[in-house]
Parts: structure tokens; C-alpha cells; sequence
């Protein structure tokens, strides 16, 4: 562990991130009096939206619920253009919150952790940077977020090629121009998904090289007339309470209704009204598709019959159908004329369960049936999600123990917030919290609101620190795992549940039970006097 010989810089808080939860946590800090000091490794706010620029990046949930509700007057002052919005607006939004709240002159950015060790005797996190910086706070924050650690394929050659390799993850800045040019895409998850229905449109020829298909619905994107803005903006403060109550922590309506209270035709109603609605309709029309698997089959035979319309090739529509998980087990995608797009004469599957990739060679990518030649590869091969980031560098607790020691039969954590032998550590979006389940920004805001409940109220009782006990860990785990086991997403080989990295352990270690239920569990802990938690007093000077 590298030693710095700089001096120490002691802080009141280190928030590491600039994210949509860093950025809200440093705010929420420095309004409370704090001197905060934010680190974040890209050049500027945004978090995944300054990383991901690739053609076609655009979120998945829908605008009015991406966005932040702690500001009355940056919700009144900013205006969405479309339902679902592209990368360059989000990243835009994150701009406009950065200048309209000054947050810029708290953080350091291009600058990476590369250790937080624990100081028992002073109570304090000593974080050491990649440029030899040593900065010293009671309290750290880790807004690194559950998709910060890209991930390339585990194929043989990657550094052979002689072509150029793109990564969805961390796209170029600049305009990449396709036209004329033999493009491979690996992967085609959400990212590979939309970068696919953008570049087979521009590219010379596009392979699509597909392990396991994605199961894909409509979005239905639009632009938001001026009316329904206004309406929207004067509803914001009921339409904000709702999504503190809903499942999904945004505002997409959530049914009771189970898949088999209706009969067959009004069960195909539903399905074809969720089709054309777009989005993700079809989650709130049922409430028993990842608990019930007859239910679930039904309705992924809907999908897939779907598909088989749209796509005009009989084989190429077979090999996009998935099949072997149930839907929505792995993460749903939104796409707008994925299918479609397999349908010009230039996009071409490559279904590599049949023909598997063997290498990347010079010149493109050699499968079991041969070489293709490219002259430009991309990776859209996703992250090592979730536990990444925060095992990316050296996290050291209470007497020595490591991050990665505690971690190393998967992520443990209370609420996903605070991990017991780690005092003072926060996470916002942790693992064993709804984070990739729900919306992020609802779950972020709720996270930070929460530490800095905790913290005032450590300020105003005279204590130095906070962890949760062990029995209280165990409980929140044998929640989270009894909830797993009743959910179909278990059965999905995801990054939901780290099948996605080698040797990295697996389960669903995300709280399933919907963000209404989580912020009642986090409003029980801060209720019940913090009984979960032990506490150390702070040191009381006295007179020699």
C-alpha cells in the first residue's frame, strides 16, 4: 500500500462520487454545515452518463422519475423534452443541478481512491488518492454506484486487434463516424441493445454477437408537449410523495392484481395494452410475474411471439427469442426498433450458442465456423456491478479487516448502508438495498437523507461512531435472502446476481421487496433509537 508524503488534510466529510448520489450527498452535507470534499475519477459530474456516450444511450426510466425531488426550484426550472431522455440531456440535467447548486467547487475530479483505512484511536477515515493526496474525515461516503466498473469480454485476443475497439462504458468524447465501416458489437444487454438499433442504421455492416438473447419491449419514447410539462410541474409535489410509496421508488403505476385472477382473453387485453403503451407497462400489469412461473411463461410467450412478427428472417427471429430464464429476470430492456433493425440488409446475428467465439484475432473475430473481418469492435459486455467499485481499491475497517475479507463470500451490509467493522462508512445505491431494482435517484436521495439523520444525531448525543452489530447485519442478510428465494429473478444468470464475473460469488444479494418497503425498514432503524447499532462516545478532553 502505496505511502503518501504529502500531509494529511482533515476534512468533516469525504463523499466519493459524483453521481447522482454524490452529488446529492455533497449538497445535503455542506447545507448542514460540513466541510466536504467530493473525489470522482471522471472529469466532471454525471457519474454513468459522463461515461456513457455511446450512440443511442438513453435511460430507462422515464424523465419526471430520474430526476431529483429535494428542490422544489430546480424541478420547477428545468425542463424535460422527452419521456424517456438520451444520454446528452441526463448529462445536461447533472450539469444544470452542478451550476444551479455551486457543487463543482467541492469536488476533485480525474481522481481515484486507491485506499480508506479506518483509524480506531482517532476516529477518523484516512482516504489516499491516485495523486498522493491524504485527506482525513469522521465520516465517508461511497456514492460509487452500482454500474462504475466496466467490464470487458473473457476472450482470447483482445489485444491483437488491429482495428479499433470501443467500450460502451467508456465511450469517446468524440463523434465516431460508422459509415462504410465492418462493425462487431459483443453483447447485448440494455447498452449493446440500443447501441445496435443506432449503429445498424449507420455502419457499412454490423455482426451482432449474441450469447443470450435480451428480453426487449417497445419504449414508445415521446416528446413532452408544453401542457403536460405544465401540468407536471404544478403536480410534482403529490406525484413525489407517490413515488416514496410505489415498489419501483418512480411513479409507473403498480397493480394487485395476479396474472390468473382474469380469464385468457382479458389476459391477452392486458398484455397487447402493455405492448403498445411501451415502457414498462407490462411490470404493473400483473403483480405475480416474478413470483409465479406459469404466470411468467405466459407472457414471455406473448413476447416471444412478438417477436417472431416483427423479425423476417425465421432463424435470426428463433435465435433473438430468449428462452431458458424467465422475463424480466435478467435486467428489462427498452428499446425503440431493436427488431426491426435485424431486418436491414446490413445487420447481421451472429448466435454464438451455435457458433461461438473462439478468438479475436488481427482482424476481427474468429468463430467455430470462421473469421470475420472488422474494422471496429465494440464491447458492450456491462460492469462488474453492484460490489465493483467498492472493491476497486484498498477499504480497511476496525483492526485491519479488508473490504474484500468480509466480502469474499458475496457483499454483506445493513440496509445496504453500513457494514458492521467498518464504523462511520456510508453507501448510497449499496449492495443488499433495492439498488439496481428500483429507481436510483428515489433510492439516493433516501440513503443520503438517512446518514444525515444519523449523523446529527450522533452530533447532538456526543458520539464518534456508528456501526451496525453483527446479529443486526445477519437479520437484514436472512431478509434479503429469504425475499431472494421467493423471487424468479434468482434463476437468471445475471449481473443482478454476478454470474457475469468469473469467480466472483453468486446470488441475489439485492433487497427484492420494493422500495416502499426498504424506506420503511430504514425508518424502523432510525425509530427504534438506532437499538441496531453500537456507538462510541467521543473523546472528552480534560484538564492535566
Amino acid at each position: 500500500m502505496m505511502k503518501s508524503s504529502k500531509p494529511a488534510e482533515r476534512v468533516g466529510m469525504i463523499v466519493v462520487g459524483a453521481g447522482f448520489g454524490g452529488m446529492y450527498a455533497v449538497h445535503k452535507f455542506r447545507e448542514m454545515g460540513h466541510d466536504v470534499v467530493g473525489i470522482e475519477a471522471g472529469g466532471d459530474v454525471g457519474g454513468v452518463w459522463y461515461w456513457n456516450r455511446y450512440p443511442g444511450a438513453r435511460c430507462d426510466l422515464m424523465s419526471v422519475d430520474y430526476s431529483y425531488g429535494f428542490s422544489d426550484e430546480i424541478q420547477q426550472e428545468w425542463t424535460w423534452s422527452e419521456q424517456f431522455a438520451a444520454q446528452p440531456e441526463i448529462l445536461a440535467y447533472a450539469n444544470f443541478v452542478a451550476d444551479r447548486l455551486d457543487l463543482r467547487k467541492s469536488f476533485r475530479f480525474e481522481t481515484r481512491v486507491t485506499s480508506a483505512i479506518w483509524d480506531e484511536a482517532e476516529k477518523i477515515w484516512r482516504v489516499t488518492t491516485n495523486k498522493g493526496d491524504v485527506l482525513e474525515a469522521p465520516f465517508c461516503i461511497m456514492s460509487t454506484g452500482p454500474l462504475s466498473v466496466p467490464k470487458d469480454p473473457e476472450i482470447d485476443g483482445i489485444d491483437r486487434f488491429k482495428g479499433r475497439i470501443l467500450r460502451a462504458q467508456k465511450w469517446p468524447h468524440e463523434k465516431i463516424d460508422f459509415a462504410g465501416k465492418r462493425v462487431g458489437l459483443i453483447g447485448t444487454g440494455s447498452s449493446g441493445i440500443q447501441i445496435v438499433q443506432e449503429v445498424g442504421r449507420q455502419a457499412g455492416e454490423l455482426f451482432v454477437y449474441q450469447r443470450t438473447p435480451s428480453w426487449t419491449l417497445p419504449m414508445r419514447n415521446h416528446d413532452l408537449d408544453d401542457a403536460y410539462v405544465k401540468e407536471m410541474k404544478r403536480h410534482y409535489p403529490a406525484m413525489r410523495a407517490a413515488m416514496k410509496m410505489n415498489p419501483t421508488g418512480g411513479t409507473r403505476p403498480v397493480t394487485t392484481r395476479p396474472f390468473f385472477s382474469l380469464p385468457p382473453s382479458q389476459r391477452r387485453d392486458v398484455m397487447e395494452h402493455a405492448w403498445q403503451d411501451g415502457g414498462h407497462t407490462f411490470l404493473a400489469a400483473f403483480s405475480d410475474l416474478l413470483s409465479n412461473q406459469e404466470a411468467n411463461d405466459q407472457v414471455a410467450d406473448f413476447v416471444r411471439e412478438k417477436i417472431g412478427e416483427i423479425v423476417d428472417d425465421p432463424k435470426t427471429a428463433e435465435a433473438l427469442k430468449p428462452r431458458g430464464y424467465p422475463i424480466f429476470a435478467r435486467r428489462p430492456c427498452l428499446d425503440t426498433e431493436y427488431y426491426e433493425t435485424y431486418n436491414l440488409p446490413n445487420v447481421h446475428l451472429k448466435d454464438c450458442l451455435t457458433d461461438p467465439i473462439v478468438e479475436i484475432t488481427e482482424n476481427g473475430i474468429r468463430t467455430e465456423d470462421g473469421e470475420t473481418e472488422l474494422d471496429v469492435l465494440i464491447f458492450a459486455t456491462g460492469y462488474d456491478a453492484l460490489t465493483g467499485a467498492l472493491l476497486a481499491f484498498d477499504v480497511v475497517g476496525r483492526d485491519g479487516r479488508t473490504l474484500k475479507e468480509k466480502w469474499q463470500g458475496g457483499p454483506r451490509s445493513y440496509l445496504g448502508l453500513m457494514m458492521e467493522g467498518f464504523p462511520n462508512l456510508f453507501s448510497t445505491c449499496g449492495p443488499n438495498g433495492p439498488a439496481a431494482l428500483a429507481n436510483i435517484i428515489s433510492i439516493s436521495e433516501n440513503d443520503v437523507d438517512w446518514i444525515a439523520d444519523v449523523t446529527t444525531h450522533m452530533a447532538s448525543t456526543g458520539l464518534a461512531s456508528i456501526e451496525p452489530t453483527l446479529a443486526a447485519e445477519d437479520r437484514w442478510m436472512k431478509i434479503v435472502a429469504e425475499l431472494a428465494e421467493k423471487s424468479l429473478v434468482r434463476k437468471a444468470n445475471t449481473w443482478w446476481v454476478g454470474t457475469n464475473v468469473k469467480g466472483k460469488p453468486t446470488g441475489l444479494t439485492m433487497f427484492v421487496g420494493g422500495f416502499n418497503k426498504y424506506r420503511e425498514y430504514c425508518e424502523a432503524a432510525k425509530q427504534n433509537d438506532y437499538a441496531d447499532f453500537s456507538f462510541q462516545q467521543r473523546a472528552v478532553a480534560t484538564a492535566e
